[in-house]
């Protein structure tokens, strides 16, 4: 059903959008936001003659109220399969503890902290040289088309981030970089893009990305090498009829582990790290998740 009063300014058609979308993913609301803008913009520049209103009126006839667009968006995103639940749906129900082996959201976390030390040093190196760059060639005619390419990589990489958050971590996230603004001075843009709360919650992220990549891969590393240290090593000296395992100021717990129950239950402890270890890499997936959409995701 299409809204009884058009809006007449693309802003005021956005703001419509967003209220349609509300309770979604803030990821699928960017997409559609940036969409949207984009293509009234677009209508905008093709129809100079014409003023926004006149050219608004027209565009929501063939493009969609900001209502149906919004049911069109809830639709396509219901549609999509993928290993992990929807926000708007209930998250699986894997039963009891041991049920997290066969959680997708549990292995994709364990591999985004095993990446997160590369990626991480690499978004921090980028954004220390930029800023380091950037402040004193301004003193420069050549500082403020490289402030704007900075700005402009740092929205790439953000969004670039996003791509590997969803992919791992389950959390839906933009998949479409955010409309630019059209026939403005680079002044304005430059302008624009300081003034966004998301330049520099984006720049701020790439900064906690190496501290936070040197603790997920320093728990992941730990968290995979233990147990199977521990799993592998007591299943050798079963095999060898050797004890390799040695507490000497524990005289008892060294007796017990050159015994095979001994070596039996430090192979359980083992399989028992595994689960511990998985839930561990699906609560910082979700810690993790939930500050990249709260620092990267345009509204």
């Amino acid at each position: 059903m299409k809204s009884d009063a058009a809006p007449a300014t693309v802003r005021a058609y956005l703001d419509e959008l967003r209220n349609a979308l509300k309770g979604a993913s803030p990821g699928l609301i960017s997409d559609a936001l940036a969409d949207a803008e984009e293509h009234l913009q677009g209508e905008i520049a093709a129809n100079p003659n014409k003023t926004e209103a006149e050219v608004l009126a027209t565009a929501i006839e063939t493009y969609g109220t900001p209502q149906e667009i919004a049911e069109e968006y809830r639709s396509m995103e219901a549609a999509i399969a993928g290993p992990f639940p929807k926000p708007e749906q209930k998250p699986q129900n894997h039963k009891g503890f041991f049920g997290v082996i066969s959680d997708p959201r549990a292995y994709g976390a364990l591999m985004f902290m095993l990446l997160a030390l590369p990626t991480g040093i690499f978004y921090f190196v980028w954004a220390v040289v930029g800023i380091s760059l950037t402040i004193p060639f301004f003193l420069f005619i050549f500082g403020i088309p490289f402030a704007l390419l900075f700005l402009g990589s740092v929205r790439i990489l953000s969004h670039v981030e996003g791509r590997i958050v969803e992919g791992l971590l389950g959390v839906r996230m933009p998949r479409r970089l955010p409309a630019q603004s059209t026939g403005e001075t680079i002044w304005a843009r430059i302008g624009e893009a300081l003034a966004d709360i998301r330049t520099w919650s984006s720049l701020l992220y790439l900064l906690l990305r190496l501290p936070l990549g040197i603790i997920y891969f320093t728990l992941g590393v730990v968290g995979i090498v233990l147990p199977i240290a521990l799993i592998g090593g007591a299943l050798f000296d079963l095999i060898t009829g050797e004890s390799h395992v040695h507490f000497s100021d524990v005289p008892w717990l060294n007796h017990l582990f050159h015994t095979a129950p001994g070596l039996v239950l430090l192979m359980t402890l083992g399989a028992f790290l595994v689960f511990v270890v998985l839930h561990m890499a699906k609560g910082i997936g979700w810690l993790h998740g939930h500050l990249a959409e709260s620092l990267l995701v345009r509204l």
